[in-house]
């Protein structure tokens, strides 16, 4: 009798260990899911902020010094 009680225990504790990981899968998921998503939008600013200059530099008809 002691075996199989041992066996359920340690399914049972298994399935937890594994609910854990899970559930800590699941948060850093979700953090790295907001890095992406602040990232992106600072890269769409940046690409914004080169344009904008690039479209300045080109209405002035200015030309970048060769060298």
């Amino acid at each position: 009798m002691f075996w199989p009680m041992l066996a359920v225990a340690l399914g049972f504790l298994g399935i937890a260990v594994l609910g854990a990981l899970g559930i800590r899968v699941f948060i850093e998921a979700q953090r790295l899911g907001r890095q992406v998503a602040h990232t992106t939008q600072a890269v769409g600013r940046a690409a914004e902020d080169l344009e904008r200059a690039a479209t300045d530099l080109a209405r002035t008809g200015e030309a970048l010094p060769r060298g």
